[in-house]
């Protein structure tokens, strides 16, 4: 898929490096680190898609799934700052949910911080809605996360 110069591909485990670098720049102390990141490209179970630039090939962002029994539990949706708000997210989590569903995947879900508003917006035009909370789930800062659900 090609959006605006944006191609998205599966994960290597060469990105890893990278990945964890642009997860502590956007998450702080709750980034992966360069092993989790190695072990999810060796993952059977687990689908994750980068975002790079198609011209100079910097990668700008990440989001992928792992499949437990058809229910696909996101994870690391993360665009870099200079990148956000130029539909990169919404396209790389609809070639996410598209190719979930054409593997036996029926439903979604994900935690979102409460006050990430930007996002609660773009899951929810995504067709996701919110059934649950967890308490102080977020660290730095501090914060609840928001459990999200797209059933079939």
């Amino acid at each position: 898929m090609d959006s605006e110069g944006i191609i998205f591909r599966r994960i290597k485990k060469e990105d890893a490096r990278v990945l964890s670098e642009i997860e502590k720049e956007v998450f702080g102390r709750n980034a992966w680190t360069e092993n989790d990141f190695m072990e999810t490209a060796a993952i059977e179970y687990a689908y994750y898609l980068v975002a790079e630039e198609s011209d100079s090939g910097r990668i700008v962002g990440i989001c992928g799934y792992r499949d437990m029994c058809g229910e696909a539990d996101i994870t690391n949706v993360c665009i870099i700052p200079g990148m956000r708000r130029k539909g990169i997210a919404e396209a790389m989590l609809r070639q996410l949910m598209d190719y979930g569903l054409d593997n036996g995947v029926n439903d979604f879900t994900l935690e979102v911080r409460a006050r990430n508003k930007a996002a609660i917006e773009l899951y929810k035009k995504l067709g996701f809605t919110s059934e649950g909370v967890r308490p102080g789930f977020y660290e730095d800062p501090k914060d609840d996360a928001l459990i999200m659900w797209k059933r079939k």
